[in-house]
């Protein structure tokens, strides 16, 4: 992601070029005769061997002896182990849930696994009359709540599936609903959500306010977090394709990206 105060300042030419052919390698995701790389960065093959060289000498590209196919290596893979210890969803997500209060005029928050279960760790308050009484420290339902329910859908542990159990177990004795209905009513609404990309909740949980909460991935494609919004109901439109919705699943895909989702091609 290039910055605009990035973009702004004079740099080294050459490097940039150089970089193009990096991003050729990083993209194809295999091996990769010269021609290739050159025809994919648009530039001369004689030109992108000078860099290739250069390349090799540092490192962060390696070449086949037999079949004189180049690739990323080792030093790419150290860059990128090291970027990806720097990721912190929490941080990286501020200036997005900043925009994103901006634009909806919600209550948003950030959200992730914690040791008891959905934990909100982050809030921007949109100042409505109605005061939501979420907080960071906050753990959520997973039943009830759009953010507990978008880490049942889209969240993969052990522990999850414990505390979920237990959550349906107490809503079949409180309802005198056989717990099998109760399972089976859940599945088909997470199914739904993981058709939508996107978790709601229709004052199940605070009577009167309404939610979404879109899944935040990182580079391997697991879960990380969840981006939460919130509002009253009757001013919250909770159509899956409202301008709420998109606007969720926008910014969750921009924090994704931001933590290398989609950066690793299968």
């Amino acid at each position: 992601m290039v910055t605009k105060v990035a973009s702004e300042r004079q740099g080294i030419q050459s490097v940039e070029v150089g970089f193009r052919l990096l991003k050729v390698l990083a993209a194809t995701n295999r091996p990769m005769m010269l021609r290739d790389i050159a025809k994919g960065a648009g530039m001369p093959a004689a030109k992108a061997h000078r860099y290739m060289v250069s390349f090799l000498r540092i490192g962060i590209v390696e070449q086949d002896a037999s079949s004189g196919r180049y690739d990323l290596g080792a030093y790419a893979l150290e860059l990128g182990l090291s970027g990806l210890g720097r990721l912190d969803p929490v941080r990286l997500a501020g200036p997005i849930l900043d925009s994103l209060c901006e634009e909806i005029q919600e209550t948003v928050g950030l959200a992730v696994w914690g040791t008891y279960g959905a934990t909100i760790v982050r809030i921007v308050d949109a100042g409505a009359p109605i005061t939501i009484t979420v907080r960071p420290g906050t753990v959520l339902p997973l039943y009830k709540s759009a953010t507990g329910r978008a880490f049942a859908a889209f969240h993969r542990s052990p522990f999850m599936k414990k505390m979920l159990d237990e959550e349906l177990r107490s809503i079949s004795e409180s309802s005198s609903t056989a717990i099998t209905t109760v399972r089976r009513q859940l599945e088909k609404t997470l199914t739904e959500f993981r058709t939508r990309g996107i978790a709601r909740a229709t004052g199940s949980l605070t009577p009167g306010i309404n939610g979404f909460s879109a899944p935040v991935y990182d580079h391997s494609g697991s879960m990380v977090a969840a981006i939460t919004s919130l509002g009253a109901v009757g001013e919250f439109n909770v159509e899956w394709d409202s301008p709420v919705a998109k606007a969720m699943q926008e910014a969750a895909l921009a924090l994704s990206h931001r933590l290398g989702f989609g950066s690793i091609k299968e």
